[in-house]
């Protein structure tokens, strides 16, 4: 067991905060590496362990100490210089003074990979805040008819299904069709830089407004061959529950309301995405800040709030596409808002921990930053990139985003993991 505790300071206004951050993670007694598979261009991670869910509280900080950041931007202006790290971008900020440590190309749009969920999560918090919930409802479109009106919810269990079924079953006893509605989200179901073949490598599914486990198909997580038809899967799964024969689209619900169900809160759901660095989710909680447009209101948001989107071009709300640019310098401002800005303070506990969770938990084994490190990953065959927080043994507290392309995939890792652990020892 190893037991993880964090003091993250955040300025509101002029005074000063500390969220102490303890979280007990199930590690293996080693922590090695595995091989990673390169498929086309897809994300390559290990199966992550599982952490029990952190304890939260905030209590005012009596004094930050003190660090020598001039010796710190000499040491991770060393380690820039990796040639491991290929074409390499950064930024690295002291989110406790505001003093910029590492600036290298950092207004320079690279391919980010999974980074891209920085973004959608951060807005997702502002706009619709952490306790937000999808409502699914069941219509009774006549006596022997239910239609499914698919809102967004792409966390359905069989649990819930069952649940559903339930209460289908208490109004209407006899039921030979099930019907879904799919019309909530429009636009393409694969998107541009996508990959057809990533829904089978389990990747992606293509993007329909309700599924089962993500629409995965033989497993309730994991990177597992997903669905051509999520949304038809789960009007199938309801049919079998309710003894009907008949399953189909349909492209409208009106009637009576005779069954919901509602998901977890925003807040579960995106640490479920970042731990796992879940596509399939990502683009969901784009579209539940805006089913039309949610690129463009995920940048819009961040606008409001203060965050320069600069020469970012970004194509995907989860970035599996390869047409998305983003640069170092947003991903930054994303990681600092996170420790600034009480909002989206939860961005910060829904974080893989280095060396204990999701997809860092095999990294870090003999870094300093093993414990401490809490980072989205992000991987593309010859992309690598590391978005997040460190808190320094000096009581500081560093955001940083880093992008690597054109390298290999653990070499690359290796060396931005050396550089945020170089930020712990500051």
């Amino acid at each position: 067991m190893l037991d993880i505790s964090s003091r993250l300071v955040a300025m509101n206004g002029t005074k000063w905060w500390a969220a102490t951050i303890a979280a007990t993670v199930v590690v293996a007694g080693t922590v090695t590496t595995g091989a990673v598979v390169q498929h086309k261009h897809a994300l390559t991670h290990q199966a992550p362990y599982k952490p029990i869910e952190p304890a939260r509280g905030i209590t005012a900080l009596t004094d930050k100490g003190t660090t020598n950041n001039e010796a710190l931007r000499s040491t991770v202006g060393a380690l820039a210089q990796d040639p491991r790290l290929a074409g390499f971008a950064g930024k690295i900020v002291d989110a406790t003074t505001g003093e910029v440590i590492l600036e290298k190309d950092a207004d320079k749009p690279l391919t980010p990979a999974s980074a891209t969920k920085m973004l959608t999560a951060t807005a997702a918090l502002y706009e619709l805040g952490p306790e937000h919930r999808i409502t699914t409802e069941v219509i009774k479109q006549d006596d022997h008819t239910v239609v499914i009106k698919a809102a967004g919810d792409v966390w359905l269990t069989d649990e819930r299904l069952d649940q559903l079924a339930r209460k289908i079953k208490e109004q209407m006893p006899s039921v030979n069709t099930v019907l879904v509605d799919t019309s909530a989200w429009s636009g393409d179901k694969i998107l541009g830089g996508w990959d057809p073949d990533d829904v089978n490598a389990g990747y992606v599914a293509p993007l329909e407004p309700i599924m089962l486990y993500g629409g995965r198909l033989g497993a309730k997580e994991g990177d597992v061959p997903r669905s051509h038809n999520p949304g038809l899967d789960v009007a199938a799964a309801l049919a079998q529950r309710l003894g009907a024969g008949t399953k189909g689209y349909t492209d409208s619900a009106t009637g009576e309301v005779v069954a919901t169900t509602e998901s977890e809160a925003l807040e579960k759901r995106i640490s479920q995405m970042m731990q796992h660095s879940d596509n399939v989710m990502a683009e969901a909680i784009g579209r539940e800040i805006d089913a039309t447009q949610p690129v463009q209101a995920t940048l819009r948001i961040l606008s409001e709030h203060g965050i320069t989107i600069g020469a970012s071009e970004v194509a995907d709300n989860s970035g599996l596409s390869l047409h998305n640019r983003i640069t170092p310098a947003l991903l930054t401002q994303v990681a600092t808002k996170a420790v600034t800005d009480p909002e989206v303070h939860s961005l910060i506990l829904a974080l893989p921990v280095a060396g204990g969770s999701g997809t860092l938990a095999d990294r870090y084994a003999e870094l300093d930053g093993r414990g401490w490190v809490r980072a989205k990953t992000g991987t593309l065959t010859g992309v690598s990139a590391l978005v997040g927080v460190v808190p320094s043994t000096s009581g500081h507290i560093y955001s940083f985003g880093l992008i690597s392309n054109g390298s290999e995939i653990l070499e690359a890792r290796a060396a931005l993991d050396t550089i945020a652990s170089a930020l712990r020892d500051a």
